[in-house]
C-alpha cells in the first residue's frame, strides 16, 4: 500500500515535536519567500519513498522520520523497522527542500 502525506506526517509526530516544529519553522522563517509548507513535504516525501518502492516492502515498517534544519533546508531521515526483531534502519538521507 503506498505511503501517503498523512503517514509521514505521523512518522514525523513520532520521532518528536521539535522535527515537525523543525518543518514549521523551515517554512514560516523564510517570509516573504515561499518554501514548501509541512503538508507539501510530507506529500513530495510520500512518494519519494513510494518511488524507491519502500511502501512495497511487507518486511519494513515505517518507525519514524526525523527533520533537521540546515542552511536554508531541512534534512529528512526516515528509519524503517525489520524483521522480527524490529531491527531499526535509516535509510540515506534527503536534502531538496529549500
Amino acid at each position: 500500500m503506498p505511503f501517503t502525506r498523512d503517514q509521514i506526517r505521523s512518522s514525523i509526530e513520532r520521532a518528536g515535536d521539535d522535527h515537525w516544529q523543525a518543518l514549521i519553522r523551515h517554512h514560516e522563517d523564510a517570509y516573504p519567500a515561499s518554501r514548501p509548507t509541512p503538508g507539501d513535504i510530507c506529500r513530495a516525501e510520500a512518494e519519494r519513498l513510494n518511488q524507491l518502492g519502500l511502501a512495497d516492502r511487507p518486511d519494513m515498517r515505517l518507525a519514524q522520520t526525523r527533520v533537521e534544519r540546515q542552511d536554508g533546508s531541512v534534512r529528512i531521515t526516515h528509519i524503517f523497522e525489520s524483521g522480527p526483531s524490529k531491527t531499526r534502519q535509516p535509510i540515506e538521507p534527503y536534502t531538496n527542500y529549500e
